[in-house]
Formats: C-alpha cells, sequence, structure tokens
C-alpha cells in the first residue's frame, strides 16, 4: 500500500528492486533512486497532447507502412530506474526481439515527455539525457504552456565541447 501525494491510497505491488518493477510494473510510478516514485502532474491539456502525439505518430508510421508500435504510459528501463514514459515509439525489429514483455529492457527509440507543472527544467534534461545514454534515439520535450518542443538526439550531444563545458 502506498500513500500518493493526493492523499489517495493505492495499493501496489511489493517491489523491492528494479527487476521486480520490470517483472510487475504498478500504473502510474517509477522505480527512481532505489524506490517507487509516483508519477504526478498530468492534466486536462498533458492527456490531450499525449493523445494528438500517439494519433499523429500512429498515423505516421501508418501511411508509411513503417511498422511498429506506440504506447502511452510504457514502461521501459534505462540504466539504474524504471521509467514510465508519456509516448513512445518502438520499431517493428524490437516489436518481433521484445515481444509482449511487462517492461522494455532499454529505452525506446523515439519517446515524447509532455512537461507538466510540477517537472523542474533541469529535472527533465537529465531525464532525455537518461533516455539517450540507454538506448533512445530521439526525444521530444514537449512544453504545453508556450507551445515547444525541445528536440534532442544523441547528434545534439557533442562530447568534446560538453566535457570541456562540465561544471
Amino acid at each position: 500500500m502506498l500513500v500518493s501525494k493526493h492523499n489517495d491510497v493505492v495499493i501496489v505491488p511489493e517491489i523491492l528492486s528494479l527487476e521486480d518493477f520490470m517483472a510487475n510494473p504498478p500504473e502510474g510510478m517509477e522505480w527512481v533512486n532505489e524506490q517507487l516514485v509516483e508519477k504526478t502532474g498530468m492534466t486536462l491539456k498533458h492527456s490531450e497532447i499525449q493523445g494528438n502525439i500517439y494519433f499523429y505518430w500512429r498515423s505516421y508510421i501508418n501511411s508509411n507502412q513503417q511498422g511498429g508500435k506506440v504506447y502511452t504510459e510504457v514502461p521501459c528501463r534505462t540504466y539504474k530506474k524504471g521509467r514510465r514514459l508519456d509516448v513512445a515509439y518502438l520499431t517493428p525489429e524490437l516489436v518481433t526481439e521484445f515481444g509482449d514483455v511487462p517492461t522494455l529492457p532499454q529505452s525506446f527509440p523515439l519517446i515524447a515527455e509532455i512537461v507538466s507543472p510540477t517537472d523542474l527544467a533541469e529535472e527533465l534534461f537529465l531525464k532525455a539525457q537518461e533516455y539517450l545514454q540507454s538506448g533512445c534515439e530521439e526525444v521530444w520535450l514537449v512544453f504545453p504552456e508556450s507551445r515547444f518542443i525541445n528536440h534532442c538526439s544523441k547528434l545534439n550531444l557533442i562530447p568534446p565541447f560538453s566535457k570541456a563545458i562540465a561544471l
């Protein structure tokens, strides 16, 4: 049992490790810093944008006969964390390779993270970097209020310069 930030009582299975999370990921939860963390901040606008991204990505892969699958609120594993993504695309090859696992054991190739009112900018960019370092090729950070999308990819990371300006 867990009491959420909204004082709701939520029953979740006992999760003691990342492997437990991978096998049985609870709805609305992530595994961060060796503990379950409730994913909060979903608003009507957030949900609408999530649905729109799903629709347009799905329409794109269908019209181009690209194949693969688009998911919402889907769990995946990064290096030491279990994340639940707003919207994610899985290639046909990865669909074949992983089938119907409860949690994808790596980042999805394409991820959209919709900024919630409770998100901090620094944490959001660190999360995008976490995805890119664990197999993701492209992350869209969607800022609903400003109607801005920040595109992050491995090509955006310039190793020599990023080391030179590391704090």
